[in-house]
């Protein structure tokens, strides 16, 4: 229960994207379905946004639908406080309801304008994982490593003031362990198979050309709350002789 309680506090605190309450809706994504070709083809996008993604919000409103005293909770409420919910419908809100968090995150990961990590992140990368280019690496080592569905994801810890690369099954989201994510990649064949069939590693590599770095930025700005604002070991360490 702790945990939970924990994650709900977390968001209360960062309020990254406050997801209404029932009934849910399938948000709008700020550019269309071709707009990440070559690097993630039209036909892809599209099923994942009107298929996956809105089948997500569509059986989220089905298993509330009778379950009125849920109907005020925000989508966060819901799936951080998981052991409340009624068993009958729980892995229900924990499938669907986590399946619309983490891919209204994910759209928001990517953009058809080119960015760049500014000074401040590519300083974290070199003190969390030696340099970016070590980051990138640690990062697709955890995406090809997820077994079956699911989410490889960036994510500050403020228990430990620290950014650690971690993976969650399924439709689980960060915040339901008490992590705050910066940066989430669908590794749900869903997301991919069209174009890269079962070469999970050329979809991850593509997907690195459309990563929306201001929105990791700004995710590292809102997430220093949980630190009382301090940043996190941003200064560069000394080399030892």
């Amino acid at each position: 229960m702790a945990k939970f309680l924990y994650c709900t506090t977390l968001f209360s605190i960062i309020n990254l994207h406050a997801i209404a309450s029932y009934p849910f809706k399938l948000l709008p994504r700020n550019y269309e379905n071709n707009s990440l070709e070559p690097f993630i083809d039209s036909q892809t996008m599209d099923i994942h946004y009107n298929g996956h993604h809105k089948k997500y919000v569509e059986e989220l409103n089905a298993a509330l639908a009778e379950h009125p005293d849920l109907h005020s909770y925000s989508l966060m409420n819901l799936i951080c406080s998981l052991q409340t919910i009624p068993e009958k419908i729980r892995t229900r809100i924990r499938h669907n309801g986590g399946g619309h968090e983490n891919h209204t995150f994910f759209w928001n990961c990517m953009s058809p304008t080119k960015t760049a990590p500014g000074k401040e992140l590519l300083i974290l990368f070199t003190n969390h994982f030696g340099s970016f280019d070590g980051f990138k690496q640690k990062f697709n080592e955890a995406a090809k490593k997820v077994f079956g569905s699911g989410w490889v994801w960036l994510c500050f810890d403020p228990r430990k003031e620290k950014l650690i690369i971690t993976s969650t099954p399924n439709q689980d989201s960060p915040y339901m362990y008490g992590l705050i994510p910066l940066l989430g990649l669908d590794v749900w064949e869903h997301a991919y198979y069209l174009k890269h069939q079962n070469k999970r590693a050329s979809y991850i590599e593509a997907w690195w050309n459309v990563v929306n770095w201001s929105f990791v930025e700004e995710n590292y700005q809102k997430a220093r709350s949980c630190s009382g604002g301090k940043k996190i070991a941003l200064k560069k360490k000394k080399k030892r002789d």
